[in-house]
Parts: structure tokens; C-alpha cells; sequence
């Protein structure tokens, strides 16, 4: 049994980049150098601070925060669970690289209202993590919504035309989800349902009619599946990409995505439960709609020359791995999805800075154009050999790792064709990730302009995330505990062996 106690560290870790934010915005690009500094120091400090609550979630004492009791039973409150450190540690790690290759690549592009950009960005990181330590659906929501709000003008920030159809494309997305979303809160609350998230679900003990489950799963799955671009809920993402590259490594590693596969995450382990969804039918919704996905995706990466908009779809279909193991409604599935969200992460993002730093050096942004690159930036492009190893999920990566336990996890509740799903989508995989690595070491460049590597602003943060992503597939645990979290969250949402997903106990 976990102990709760109170403690002002679950805010400080939302407080911390806000604060970051502000003193970017009074530095202003007078003092750049101290301007961008606040982003690292402000990551770094996070670190910190969830490292501290680590110590004492894995040792079952958990941090809590009251931030404003509306009425009496509706709280705005911050808790440092196990499931909420696991995206929380996650987003901390990655602000402080995203932090620092950001710097790199704005002054090295000449971005305008680098200023705002960066504000946005810290904003950005502190409802992300908002949405990490959320207690309950309430204050879930109102950090999810900001989150929306936040990175909007990085969608944005280059200003074009085609930057502000994509931007008025994402908020018409991302913001019909989260009125899903407060309109299904909404509705707990008039029915009175406590809706304090729960390992296992609340909803599983509140009563309701079957018409009223089912309207609570289309409002909550939908409004999360947005920003985890299940399809067809996902063609706001590929249309992100004209942002600046560092917001499109946000996009899809570090908060908005992450949030929405998270949510996913808290609607069916916390909201409704395994049991829940077993007896409701709706895994298998969930299941085919992300296998759907997972399978369209990864085939619509190998038609795409232009290296983001692969990246984007590749993206996607990680993206219902993580639905899917939550779909799967058993402990390895589960835990492969949270370990999933976690590689996906460091290893997508390092693809990402790799796409940005070849833009900077080259303004090269199709993969027909890499011929040799990989000679002339060895580092980057080491790095994105690397990660294509993850991403197809070759041993020891990290996303080896997650993507055993899903399939296990599948066998386990004896669902062996998601199996196969998952094994198809790394087979396409490697088609549409392993050819630009070819391209870029083994074929020569007509192109005979000596280019070098990226500033190391960027090229360091894209070797250290490559690393990562080697690093915690050998070995999970260290030092941030991701396995040991993953295997709590799953212990606590199946405390018994139950036949689910029409398994066997």
C-alpha cells in the first residue's frame, strides 16, 4: 500500500518552468546568452526535483500537492505516482537536451522572436508535466487544455501561411478533444463519481448503465486519441512539421503527443479499469483501431521522401503501440506500453535533432538528398543509425525492450494476431528507416560541398539521446527506475490473475 503525503514538490516541479518562461520573457533578446540559458538551468533543476520524488514513489510514499479545492470532493491537485513519474521523469530528462540543442538551432536557422519561442517552450514543459502529476481527471484536463494553448505558437512561430493553416489545424483538433474531454468531467461530476484517478479504475465501482459507460469511453478515448493521433484523429500531426524542428521534437517526444498516449494510459488503467473494459467489450475497439492505425501508419512513412513527414508517421504508428498494449488489458502489455513511452521518446526526438541538424548545415529535407551525408556529419548520423536500431526494435535497444513485453503481453492474453501486428509494423519499419542510413554512409553525394557537423549545441544532445536510447534498453532501471515504475503501475492496476481479453488466468 502506497502512504500519501503532503509536499510542495509535485508543484514545484510545474512551477520551476514557468518560472523558466518568465525570466526568458523579462531577459527578452538583449541578453541572449543569459535568455537562454534559464531553459537549461530551469530543465536541470526539474531534474532534480523529480529525482527527489522518485526516491520516495518507488519506496510506495507519494508526493501530493493541493493546489485549490474548488468545492468540497473537486481538488486541482498535483500526485507523484508511479504512472505520472514514468512521463514526468521522461519530460524532465528531455527538456534539458531539447533545451540546449534548441538554443543551437534557432541562433543557427536566425529565427525570429527567439524570445517567444522559448517562453512558449517553457509553458509548454510545465503543462506537460501538469499533465504527468495530475491527481484526478479535473486538474488532468486543465493542464491538458493549457498544453494545447501553450504550443500553439510554436506550431506558429514561422508565420507563414502554411504555419498558420497548420496552427488553426492543430487547435481545431487538439481543442475539439479537450472539450471531449471537459465534457465527459462534466458529466462524472453531475453523476457524482469521484474522479480521483485509481489504479484498476473508478468507474468500475461507480454503477453506471451500460449507454453511460460507453458515453464516458467515446468522450475520454476520443479526447485523449486525438493528441495520440489514432487514426483518423491524426492528420494534424504530419501538418506540424513546417514548425521550427526543436517544436516538432516537442510534438512528438517530449510533451504533446506523450500527454495524449498518457492519457490514454489514465482513461483505461485509471478511469475505467481492466475488468471494465473487459466486460464493456471496448479493449477490442481500442485494439483495432490502433492496430488499424499502427499498420497504415508505418505503410504511409515509405511513400513520404521528405525526412519530417516519414518521421511524423513513423511517429503515428509508435503511437498505437502504446494504445494497443493499453488495449491489450494485461500486465507485460502494460508494462511494455509505459517502457514504449519512454523509448519512443528518446528515440524519436533523436531523429528529429538529427532532421534539424542536417536542415541547419545542408537545408537538405528529403531523404533523396542524404546521399554521403553520413561521411561529412558522422556523429548525426551515427546517432540516427542508432536510433533506427531502437525503432525497429533490434536487441538491446530500448524499444526492444517495450516492444518484448507488448508482444508477450499479447501471448498472454492470448491474442497472438497483435503479435503479428506488432512484428509487421517493425518489418516495415526497418523499410522505411534503414534505407536512409544506406543512403547516408554507403552511396557518394553528387553534391560535393564540405558541410561538417552541426553546432555542438545540437550535435551533443542528439549523441547523448542515441546513447539513451542504448543505454536504458540494456539497462531500464538505471538510474531513473523506468522498469521498476512501469512493473508497479502494473501490479497495482492487475492485483489478481483475471482471464481478460478472452485469455485464460
Amino acid at each position: 500500500m502506497s502512504e500519501t503525503t503532503a509536499s510542495a514538490l509535485p508543484f514545484a516541479a510545474v512551477l520551476v518552468p514557468v518560472g523558466a518562461a518568465v525570466l526568458a520573457a523579462l531577459t527578452t533578446g538583449r541578453w541572449p546568452n543569459l535568455r537562454d540559458m534559464w531553459a537549461t538551468l530551469a530543465g536541470i533543476v526539474m531534474v532534480v526535483i523529480a529525482v527527489l520524488m522518485l526516491t520516495d514513489t518507488l519506496d510506495g510514499r507519494i508526493h501530493r500537492t493541493m493546489l485549490l479545492e474548488l468545492s468540497p470532493g473537486i481538488d486541482i491537485a498535483l500526485r507523484a505516482d508511479p504512472a505520472g513519474m514514468i512521463f514526468g521523469l521522461l519530460v524532465s530528462v528531455l527538456w534539458v537536451l531539447a533545451g540546449v540543442y534548441a538554443v543551437g538551432y534557432m541562433r543557427g536557422e536566425h529565427e525570429q522572436k527567439q524570445t517567444r519561442f522559448f517562453t512558449a517552450f517553457a509553458l509548454s514543459i510545465a503543462a506537460a508535466a501538469g499533465v504527468a502529476l495530475a491527481e484526478n481527471l479535473l486538474t488532468f484536463v486543465l493542464f491538458y487544455e493549457l498544453l494545447s494553448l501553450f504550443t500553439y505558437p510554436l506550431v506558429t512561430h514561422r508565420e507563414t501561411e502554411t504555419a498558420l493553416v497548420a496552427g488553426r489545424k492543430y487547435l481545431a483538433y487538439t481543442l475539439s478533444g479537450g472539450l471531449m474531454l471537459i465534457g465527459a468531467t462534466a458529466w462524472l461530476h453531475v453523476l457524482g463519481v469521484d474522479a480521483t484517478f485509481q489504479a484498476g479504475g473508478f468507474l468500475d465501482s461507480a454503477g453506471l448503465d451500460s449507454a453511460k459507460q460507453w458515453g464516458l469511453f467515446v468522450l475520454l478515448a476520443g479526447g485523449v486519441g486525438v493528441k495520440a493521433a489514432v487514426m483518423p484523429l491524426h492528420s494534424w500531426l504530419p501538418s506540424a512539421m513546417v514548425a521550427p524542428t526543436p517544436v516538432s521534437a516537442l510534438l512528438h517526444a517530449v510533451a504533446v503527443v506523450k500527454a495524449g498516449v498518457f492519457g490514454m494510459v489514465r482513461v483505461g488503467v485509471f478511469v475505467f479499469g481492466a475488468s471494465l473494459l473487459d466486460d464493456m467489450g471496448a479493449w477490442l475497439v481500442l485494439a483495432i483501431m490502433s492496430a488499424g492505425t499502427l499498420l497504415i501508419a508505418s505503410i504511409l512513412a515509405l511513400r513520404h521522401d521528405n525526412l519530417k513527414r516519414r518521421l511524423a508517421y513513423s511517429t503515428i504508428s509508435h503511437l498505437s503501440y502504446i494504445v494497443l498494449g493499453v488495449a491489450l488489458i494485461g500486465p507485460l502489455a502494460l508494462t511494455g506500453a509505459l517502457l514504449h513511452i519512454v523509448g519512443h521518446g528518446v528515440t524519436k526526438i533523436t531523429m528529429f535533432f538529427v532532421a534539424g541538424a542536417i536542415h541547419v548545415r545542408t537545408h537538405k529535407e528529403n531523404v533523396s538528398e542524404l546521399d554521403g551525408i553520413g561521411r561529412q556529419m558522422p556523429v548525426t548520423m551515427g546517432s540516427f543509425a542508432l536510433a533506427s536500431l531502437s525503432m525497429v526494435g533490434i536487441p538491446p535497444f530500448i524499444l526492444f525492450t517495450s516492444k518484448f513485453y507488448l508482444g508477450w503481453g499479447a501471448v498472454e492474453v492470448n491474442q497472438q494476431i497483435f503479435l503479428i501486428v506488432y512484428l509487421v509494423s517493425g518489418l516495415i519499419a526497418a523499410g522505411y528507416l534503414f534505407p536512409i542510413v544506406i543512403r547516408a554512409f554507403l552511396r557518394s553525394s553528387p553534391d560535393h560541398t564540405r558541410y561538417g557537423e552541426a553546432d555542438v549545441r545540437m550535435v551533443a544532445p542528439i549523441a547523448v539521446t542515441a546513447l539513451l536510447a542504448l543505454a536504458w534498453g540494456v539497462a531500464p532501471d538505471l538510474p531513473l527506475g523506468f522498469f521498476e515504475l512501469a512493473s508497479t503501475v502494473a501490479d497495482a492496476a492487475f492485483p489478481q490473475s483475471v482471464a481478460l481479453a478472452g485469455g485464460t488466468p
